[in-house]
């Protein structure tokens, strides 16, 4: 029989304070990333519901007036008088920070919620939020809002009036919609790809829980309504990301608990070159990894290690092969359950938990060994095997070629000289490298500089596709080299973000088909081999302008076709009209003056929202397979606009990726 979920399980550890001073302590930021966050804030307690048998479904919705609404069929929240506050339990769950019941884990076994903070920090930073309960045939309703006092303050969250009965129903669950105050926000307009997008991993990582997602502001019906269950859970996620692969081996899949800790896992081999380990605790990502990622690597290794030396693949005189070597060509999702997790920043990137890490390395240990020790499974353990003694060798070769990129006589001294332009300041924070595509624009480029902070590298020819080659191979293409030296932080297993000499790398390219491969191609080799750079926030895509519109000294730049109306409209009739073709048509004055002055210029910075779904995505438009890649181009390609990118790796032409 269920727990009974009463209002005295609701603890409070602080009142609602700052919320609104500092929002990004609590949401990350105020930008696109912490709008989107306060959904899955709310989509967590749902989750919690589901995660420990009480929900089998989850609804999203975007509403046109701008809020979300997010429903479950769970218990619904208590909505009992709180025997310390005297309000009711609803109440104090969406007005007091810290205040929820999954502080002792007998209402939820496992949280992925801000500890508490997540109903009322929502509440706080929404302009409005109306939370409906239904439960034991009643329906319940509460809206709080954020409104300014007699001096003019907001006060956050204020209930309008006491949670009240509105009616009788068979429903069951919780119901929250809230609209983000825009007094908080730079930008409240919700993506649908985005939601569409986390709702699709969290029904991967949920197997068995229907999630729906509905964009009321589409009217293409396919954007509009989408659902997803997958009852094969880790299983169907792996091979969705494997989809435009070529996968060599059935999922493994195994799961297990020691102590307070659970762990699932689904791992599968493809021909690739590269590993992708996706990690989760409690359904929130990790891109940072943590405990529960480095405890998998270790045990997965010394597994395979002694496997290997048991089917003498391994001799007494041979070292051990190291884990790279091992997850050559591996795609993992290691999703972790954790009692009171402990992440590192409220952006939970990193889990920090000392605990979870002996706990996975002992699952991890005792459900491999049982999996090697099945007959059935031999053929996919030597494989993995095999893969690794081959990619032993190619290490070997990878390390030497590694070797040469960092003797600077034979690097710096060859390809770099007359080539990298660098720059005079020796403050890594303030300095910028701009990757250009050509001598012509590189030309420019170093002319129009101001060379106190800004370095020009300009590429000779078209680097390798790095989605296609191995590391060794990578290093022996000679744009690859030159940008690994200028950059300074090695590469692979040497990468060091520490020593990176430019915080700002910036992708100059021509605004054509070939500027956007050059684009796709240098972000794939960053995403691959250098995936750091990109998730801290160090790469940037330079935006030239298409068009000058000038009459007389009135000159007039645009960014895109969109903006060329208006921009004639101000200059007046009689104007000339110019379309950049490529970098190499601006004189140096002009590079700098629309594309390389800080205080003018527009960059993209280049950022991942969703590590897997990019992975799938660099996969899609630069791996082998065409017709997956020839579909998506003809369902989301714009051929009507001449300055139309791919989007690649978390790459798109919004104004933050």
């Amino acid at each position: 029989m269920a727990k009974r979920y009463e209002a005295s399980d609701i603890q409070i550890l602080e009142g609602l304070d700052a919320v609104r001073m500092r929002p990004g302590m609590y949401i990350g930021s105020t930008g696109a990333r912490g709008l989107h966050h306060m959904i899955w804030e709310i989509v967590d307690n749902a989750i919690d519901e589901a995660a420990n048998g009480y929900a089998t479904e989850i609804s999203v919705t975007l509403m046109k007036d701008g809020s979300c609404e997010v429903a479950d069929n769970g218990r619904g929240i208590p909505v009992g008088i709180h025997p310390k506050l005297g309000i009711s339990a609803v109440e104090v769950v969406y007005t007091q920070l810290h205040a929820g019941g999954k502080f002792d884990n007998e209402n939820y076994a496992y949280s992925g919620g801000l500890h508490g903070v997540g109903a009322s920090v929502v509440n706080a930073l929404s302009e409005w939020l109306v939370v409906d309960v239904y439960q034991d045939y009643t329906h319940y309703q509460q809206r709080y809002e954020s409104v300014a006092d007699k001096s003019g303050k907001i006060v956050s969250g204020k209930p309008v009036a006491p949670l009240a009965k509105v009616g009788n129903t068979r429903k069951r669950g919780t119901t929250v919609r809230f609209k983000p105050d825009p007094r908080v926000f730079e930008e409240t307009n919700f993506s649908g790809d985005t939601v569409r997008r986390r709702i699709r991993e969290l029904a991967y990582l949920n197997g068995g829980v229907k999630f729906v997602f509905d964009d009321e502001r589409q009217k293409d019906p396919e954007k509009r309504h989408s659902e997803f269950l997958f009852e094969g859970g880790l299983s169907d996620f792996v091979k969705y990301l494997n989809a435009e692969k070529n996968p060599e081996s059935e999922p493994i899949l195994f799961e297990g608990r020691k102590d307070s800790t659970r762990l699932r896992v689904a791992i599968q081999y493809t021909d690739s070159y590269t590993e992708n380990t996706f990690s989760f605790v409690n359904n929130i990502p990790t891109g940072e990894g943590g405990t529960h990622e480095s405890g998998f690597k270790a045990a997965f290794t010394k597994v395979f290690n002694d496997y290997a030396r048991k089917i003498g693949a391994l001799k007494d005189k041979d070292n051990n092969l190291s884990g790279d070597d091992f997850r050559e060509g591996m795609t993992a999702i290691i999703a972790a359950n954790v009692k009171k997790p402990q992440f590192e920043g409220q952006t939970k990137g990193r889990l920090g938990n000392t605990e979870v890490r002996p706990a996975v390395e002992a699952i991890v240990t005792e459900q491999l060994t049982l999996y090697l020790e099945d007959l059935k499974n031999q053929a996919t353990a030597q494989l993995i095997v095999e893969k690794a003694v081959k990619a032993a060798k190619v290490r070997e070769a990878a390390r030497k070629a590694r070797d040469v990129a960092r003797q600077k006589n034979q690097l710096e001294a060859a390809p770099l000289v007359g080539k990298l332009s660098s720059c005079t300041g020796r403050t890594p924070a303030d300095n910028e490298l701009f990757i250009v595509e050509g001598d012509s624009a590189g030309g420019s480029a170093k002319q129009g500089r101001d060379r106190r902070f800004q370095a020009i590298l300009p590429l000779r020819g078209k680097p390798l596709n790095a989605e296609k080659k191995r590391l060794d191979q990578v290093l022996l293409n000679e744009e690859f080299r030159s940008i690994i030296t200028a950059l300074g932080t090695g590469i692979g297993e040497d990468f060091d973000l520490k020593s990176l000499k430019y915080h700002k790398v910036i992708i100059l390219s021509d605004a054509d088909q070939d500027g956007a491969h050059i684009r796709a191609i240098l972000l794939t080799f960053f995403f691959r081999y250098m995936r750091e750079l990109v998730t801290s926030g160090h790469v940037f895509i330079g935006m030239p302008p298409l068009y000058k519109v000038q009459k007389g000294t009135n000159i007039e730049y645009c960014y895109d076709d969109a903006a060329l109306p208006d921009a004639i409209r101000r200059v007046g009739r009689g104007y000339t009209l110019q379309r950049y073709k490529g970098l190499g048509e601006m004189n140096p004055e002009q590079l700098w003056e629309t594309t390389m002055n800080p205080q003018g210029r527009k960059l993209m910075q280049v950022t991942i929202e969703d590590l897997a779904e990019a992975d799938h995505m660099v996969t899609l438009l630069m791996g082998d397979k065409v017709e997956p890649r020839k579909e998506y181009i003809t369902q989301h390609a714009n051929f009507n606009k001449e300055d139309n990118f791919m989007p690649v790796g978390g790459v798109n032409n919004g104004e933050e990726a």
